[in-house]
């Protein structure tokens, strides 16, 4: 199969697509956390249980008149397509964990992915491409609305939908922005706002969510908060805050260029002939490459590359992808080699389509 083949079959909707202020947003997503009544919560509920709540979902979802789900059971899949799903956002590191009979419905496009029997059980996680708090939340909901009249929620009166985690229980909804902050972190500004969005209700963490690093200057912004406010009112918040961050890097951006452009430039192109030419390309200096050539394209210093393909690297530089590409497991060292193989096939396959166009 060619890399070209291999990589845009694998693109899911928020990578191909762009939204408002994606120079700087890469994508938002609405999660919501919602449980069965009458089912202990997936921690602490037997197989036979695990079992009901995943045939109830997945009968739910299957059978509705707008059924374009792919019924996917962690046990039934092999653990590298596992390890590729949580790499593309679609499923989440804690679902792999097939002890709890997990299982994760997609629709076509990808945008949307509803996990069962993670921490509770149902997540549904709508990812839209951009900045985009309200439609992502509007199409999540619609399919809460439709599950909540087929199925039997847990909900109470005083404290909401209850949840697996205190955490969570009250509105059930984590909304959040995955955010390119490059020049942010060059100027070292990160690390007072991050603090400062703390004491805002919003916490700043990775982009693979709880625990994660930020490879790459990607940051995932999100509420911290479910209980005692509205959807409508976190997602106002949320808004807010994440208009600010986008001020202040566009801002940073802005002084870089008038005090250190040639040495911005210098750092950027650098980046560029190492992801065009490397031979070894360690993870970390991938994400660091790819974080300065998508600068570089924002700022119009680097032309010729679409940013539509740094989306792509971004997920398939991840282990998953370049062993399924590969089609065996590979060690530390191969994965180096293979994934400057493949950023070099890619980058130069992105080149010969552009070539063409023009003679066209």
């Amino acid at each position: 199969m060619s890399i070209n083949k291999f990589m845009k079959g694998a693109v899911t909707g928020w990578m191909a697509s762009h939204g408002e202020h994606s120079d700087i947003v890469m994508s938002t997503r609405i999660r919501l956390a919602r449980n069965l009544r009458g089912y202990r919560f997936p921690i602490a509920f037997t197989p036979e249980e695990a079992q009901k709540v995943d045939a109830s979902i997945a009968a739910a979802l299957l059978n509705s008149d707008e059924n374009g789900y792919a019924y996917m059971k962690m046990s039934e899949l092999p653990s590298l397509e596992r390890q590729v799903l949580v790499e593309k956002h679609l499923i989440s590191p804690q679902l792999i964990d097939t002890k709890r009979h997990g299982a994760v419905l997609l629709s076509k496009d990808e945008t949307l992915s509803i996990m069962v029997n993670e921490e509770d059980h149902i997540r549904i996680q709508c990812i839209y491409p951009g900045f985009q708090l309200e439609n992502a939340y509007d199409h999540a909901d619609t399919v809460d609305n439709y599950l909540e009249n087929e199925l039997p929620y847990a909900f109470d009166e005083d404290f909401g939908y209850l949840t697996s985690c205190p955490s969570n229980t009250g509105t059930g909804m984590r909304a959040s922005v995955m955010m390119h902050l490059p020049a942010l972190t060059i100027t070292k500004q990160i690390d007072r706002i991050i603090p400062a969005i703390s004491r805002l209700g919003m916490v700043v963490r990775g982009s693979y969510g709880e625990g994660s690093e930020a490879p790459g200057n990607i940051y995932q912004v999100s509420n911290q908060t479910t209980l005692g406010k509205p959807e409508k009112e976190i997602l106002s918040d949320l808004k807010n805050v994440a208009l600010r961050l986008i001020a202040h890097e566009r801002r940073s951006r802005e002084i870089l260029l008038s005090k250190s452009r040639v040495a911005l430039e210098n750092k950027l192109f650098r980046s560029l002939g190492i992801i065009t030419f490397a031979r070894l390309l360690p993870s970390g200096e991938a994400a660091r490459c790819l974080s300065d050539v998508r600068l570089g394209i924002d700022l119009g210093i680097i032309e010729d590359v679409d940013m539509s393909i740094l989306n792509e690297l971004m997920i398939f530089m991840q282990p998953g992808f370049l062993q399924q590409y590969a089609g065996s497991e590979l060690t530390a060292e191969e994965r180096d080699i293979f994934r400057a193989t493949l950023f070099r096939e890619r980058l130069s396959a992105e080149q010969h389509e552009e070539e063409n166009d023009k003679e066209n």
